[in-house]
């Protein structure tokens, strides 16, 4: 028999999400265009989250077959591709990873990922994986431009040809005083080519647009149905209003 999730885990791991990515900078939030109906970004999305988020974040609320049915996947390819932690593709989207153990060696237990995106805003997601840079100052080397003294390692690093660093630009305070702050972040540019570079910064916004669009997915599956659902009610009451309106135009004209 499946089992039913607490009203109350809903609330807890939206809460947790919060307080867990709420220490943001200042950072201006990049746009994105995400599309609930492009079945290409949303399997895209669903791969980069299983090989790269799924391990640390579970998606506790989202099952693999009904992940496989709204993407177009059956379930023999949601098996032989997207599924690493459980063998039943019934099963929710959780990890095997002890939370006491994840505390213990992140110093905080990695938030659930299934409604980030209703908490966080795809904006700040987007603008969030493409702002990491590298910070020796920090435990892990690295920083984040709307994440503060971020604890979560840039995984998607080998996507992005490296680990940013960031661009510095001079700017005067209220008192007149210069000092420099980050203008932007990049990846070296190395031995590349102009059109190599170019074409390595894309795809990673390309990929990250994805990942996104399948968290904004995660956090309201049911949205592409009630958009469907939506026109066709529409174009019913549009059909119904014909009728109505030639009704009361019969009904009127003996007394007119």
């Amino acid at each position: 028999m499946k089992k039913l999730l607490p009203l109350t885990a809903f609330f807890s791991a939206l809460l947790s999400a919060s307080v867990a990515l709420a220490g943001g900078g200042g950072a201006h939030l990049m746009h994105v265009d995400t599309d609930m109906n492009d079945q290409g970004s949303l399997q895209n999305g669903a791969k980069l989250f299983v090989n790269y988020c799924l391990s640390c974040h579970s998606a506790s609320f989202m099952r693999f077959n009904r992940m496989g049915k709204d993407l177009g996947l059956t379930d023999e390819q949601v098996k032989e591709n997207l599924m690493f932690t459980t063998d039943k593709v019934g099963n929710t989207m959780e990890i095997a990873m002890d939370s006491s153990d994840a505390e213990r060696w992140f110093g905080v237990t990695p938030p659930d990922l299934s409604v980030i995106s209703r908490a966080r805003g795809s904006d700040w997601l987007y603008t969030y994986f493409l702002s990491f840079y590298k910070d020796d100052s920090k435990p892990l080397g690295i920083n984040n431009l709307v994440f503060k003294d971020v604890g979560m390692p840039h995984v998607l690093g080998d996507l992005q040809g490296g680990i940013p660093e960031p661009v510095y630009k001079t700017v005067k305070d209220d008192k007149g005083h210069e000092h420099q702050v980050i203008e932007k972040v990049a990846v070296p540019k190395g031995s590349m080519s102009d059109s190599e570079y170019a074409k390595l910064n894309a795809d990673y916004e390309r990929n990250v647009r994805d990942l996104v669009n399948f968290l904004e997915y995660m956090g309201e599956p049911a949205k592409m149905v009630r958009y469907s659902l939506g026109v066709k009610v529409i174009l019913f009451l549009l059909l119904l209003f014909i009728f109505a309106f030639a009704l009361k135009k019969e009904y009127w004209k003996d007394i007119h």
